[in-house]
């Protein structure tokens, strides 16, 4: 048999349902239809036989299963176990699949996508950004979202994971959207209802690992590897035997995102992780995949890459050698930009702190393009020198450099307020593809922090003593907040009452008006030209474009002044964050300046101010 259905339960017009499932390691495989969520109770009376074929696949279509029947796949007669390629756990990690129809009344169909170019991000965890935590009530959110002038909304990790709250990296079901986050369906009407809003959705996925509670595919067959391990246990196998069908599993469901849920991007989480010496690397098929089904849905989707390594192969065109991904996020960006503002040295921002370092960034993108790196003690990264600043994806706050804090603060705990609208414009205003995470826009004061809620008492005891290793590089007393009490997540819930009180709201202000200005006078911008100005810590940003502008960020804890080598021209002030009217001290900085004025200027505490060129203003 040509293997061609697809993975898991398909319904089929005629009333039937169609099973496809790799299990190379069974010799049987029956589906076994279940009334409850029990599987000890399950027995082969009644299971429905699949027949084996090609490559240890299993295959067959049975009449009498419609939507909502649930079900466990029997392994030799004995293992009940999920189905690898589920579209729903209703029950959760240890339930029965359930089949669904994947019909769903979209209006989305004028709707083909953004340009990267005006991708602005704003990331999101389900759980904690409504009192509710699903998608249902996010979309009572989509306003607010739209209205702060963000573009995309992407969601962390919604693959089914144990238990009701988790970051969503522990998952186990890729293709099975979390239940209590309200399952497929609602996951389609909010993304449905961003497109009717002009929003496109990015998905934070993981293909570098599996979650440990709930991974049955060890019982299938050769999905992982213990020829590389991974910070969270056996790599999964991209370069070995039985690896295509493993490759296929991953691909497949990045189609499945983008085709049957209508997302517009994949954020691909850590691929630092992901050990494959093949000729041909998943990544590379996977780019290669996505590319032609996009083409043939006329649509515009891209993959995002997270890494660690610095690595311009993973966004270099697939005929210059590279694996052809869409863009890259750049923490180093974070690092310099984060390091300047708090002083902090511990753990990685050792390889940081000083203003040529952030310079470097707004210049090229990575700070460590080949150097050495003290926190590393070896070389680091390649050089993104001429990489499209779209491609490079850029952050004062996320998810991990907040929740991967010893006690999960946010910038607003760290930094005065004039520095986060110093921050928001450093992001913003660059000509690099912005992200906000959720709540910085209005300085939400509620920690993230790392939290699960596994079932196993041994799990949950080797998670705290994870957690704290994880936090033992920036050497501080004392233990983390407990990973597994509901409490840690519940103090991490947003409050989104703040935005509309005192400080918070000219915040929030201030974010609407920069993303005003990005979209009027930054898009389409390059860098050309970063100026420094010694102790002062003046940085200074020439965009130019469709539109000439500078932007001004002064570092310093104090006021002071400085003498600034004006490109030519004659500039006109159209934001100014130490304006009394976004809180600030009031400003000494001018309306108006020319390269032919030579007089020293004199800025605020950590404030910035942003020009155009008078003659386009």
């Amino acid at each position: 048999m040509n293997v061609s259905p697809r993975l898991g339960a398909s319904l089929q017009k005629d009333s039937r349902c169609e099973f496809l499932v790799w299990a190379p390691a069974a010799d049987r495989v029956d589906v076994q239809p279940v009334a409850g969520p029990q599987a000890e109770e399950i027995s082969p009376a009644g299971s429905l036989a699949l027949t084996k074929v090609d490559r240890g696949y299993f295959h067959g279509i049975f009449e009498g299963i419609g939507p909502k029947t649930r079900y466990f796949y029997l392994l030799d007669g004995r293992k009940p176990r999920p189905d690898p390629a589920s579209r729903f756990q209703p029950e959760g990690v240890h339930g029965p699949s359930q089949v669904l129809d994947p019909s769903f009344p979209w209006s989305d169909t004028f709707w083909s996508g953004l340009d990267l170019r005006d991708y602005i991000i704003y990331e999101l965890h389900v759980g904690l950004f409504t009192p509710e935590g699903n998608f249902d009530a996010l979309i009572g959110r989509l306003d607010e979202l739209e209205r702060l002038g963000v573009t995309a909304v992407e969601l962390m990790p919604v693959g089914q994971f144990p238990g009701d709250r988790n970051w969503g990296y522990d998952g186990t079901y890729p293709f099975a959207v979390q239940n209590t986050y309200g399952g497929p369906n609602e996951l389609k009407r909010f993304v449905n209802a961003c497109h009717l809003r002009g929003l496109a959705v990015v998905l934070d996925v993981v293909y570098n690992h599996l979650g440990p509670e709930g991974n049955y595919l060890g019982d299938f067959g050769p999905y992982f590897t213990d020829r590389y391990r991974t910070p969270w246990g056996m790599a999964v196998n991209f370069d070995g035997a039985g690896s295509d069908e493993v490759r296929r599993y991953f691909i497949e469901n990045a189609l499945y995102w983008i085709e049957q849920c209508h997302i517009d991007a994949l954020r691909l989480d850590a691929l630092h992780a992901i050990m494959d010496r093949s000729a041909r690397p998943f990544l590379s098929e996977l780019s290669d995949t996505v590319r032609r089904r996009a083409e043939r849905l006329n649509r515009r989707v891209y993959l995002i890459a997270e890494s660690d390594l610095n690595d311009m192969r993973l966004i270099r065109p697939r005929d210059l050698g590279g694996c052809g991904l869409s863009a890259h996020w750049n923490d180093d960006f974070h690092h310099a930009l984060h390091t300047v503002l708090t002083g902090e040295t511990a753990g990685y921002y050792v390889d940081f702190g000083r203003l040529g370092h952030l310079a470097k960034a707004f210049r090229e993108g990575f700070v460590y393009s080949g150097q050495y790196s003290a926190y590393r003690r070896m070389r680091h990264g390649s050089s993104s020198r001429g990489t499209p600043p779209e491609s490079l994806v850029v952050f004062a706050q996320n998810h991990d450099q907040v929740g991967n804090r010893f006690k999960g603060e946010r910038l607003s705990s760290l930094a005065p307020f004039e520095a986060l609208k110093t921050a928001a414009a450093a992001v913003i205003l660059s000509p690099f593809t912005p992200l906000l995470f959720m709540g910085e826009e209005y300085g939400e004061t509620a920690p993230f922090q790392y939290f699960v809620s596994h079932s196993d008492p041994a799990l949950i005891e080797a998670v705290r003593k994870g957690r704290l290793a994880e936090c033992s590089d920036f050497h501080l007393e004392g233990d983390p907040p407990d990973p597994q009490a509901e409490d840690t997540f519940l103090r991490c819930k947003l409050h989104r009452e703040l935005a509309s009180q005192g400080s918070h709201n000219v915040l929030l202000r201030f974010y609407r008006e920069l993303l005003r200005l990005r979209k009027s006078i930054i898009h389409s911008s390059r860098v050309r030209k970063v100026l420094t100005s010694g102790t002062e810590k003046v940085l200074l940003v020439h965009l130019g474009g469709k539109r000439e502008a500078l932007a001004l960020f002064h570092f310093n804890q104090t006021a002071g002044c400085a003498a600034i080598e004006w490109p030519s021209g004659a500039w006109l002030k159209k934001l100014d964050s130490a304006e009394k009217r976004w809180g600030g001290p009031g400003s000494r900085i001018p309306q108006a300046l020319s390269a032919d004025e030579r007089a020293p200027l004199c800025f605020e505490p950590y404030s910035f101010a942003f020009f155009v060129d008078r003659k386009n203003s």
